[in-house]
């Protein structure tokens, strides 16, 4: 494969910030290390992404015992002013709805 297939063909339409929401989404107690595996990125990224998330209010994380639970907030509105209309809860029921 040349590299502008390579190139190409390993895009997304989401970004790293919504496959590790998605994941939260899908299993409050996953682990970082289980987030990095499932989108393809380093557990240092996910930490920088759940960081992120944390501090924009979408999530918050509490302990249970050695554990980290996520809790997402999904009535917080999408950031990009294309998408700013629409809630987090709108993105997960997008994605999640035919599962």
């Amino acid at each position: 494969m040349d590299k502008l297939t390579q190139s190409v063909s390993h895009w997304t339409f989401l970004t790293n910030h919504a496959h590790v929401l998605l994941c939260i989404a899908k299993n409050s107690e996953f682990r970082l290390r289980d987030i990095a595996d499932a989108v393809g990125i380093t557990e240092r990224a996910v930490h920088r992404i759940v960081t992120d998330l944390l501090e924009a209010g979408f999530i918050d994380v509490t302990r249970d015992g050695r554990c980290n639970v996520y809790i997402i907030h999904p009535e917080k509105n999408l950031r990009h002013p294309i998408e700013a209309h629409r809630q987090v809860a709108d993105l997960i029921r997008l994605i999640e709805g035919g599962q």
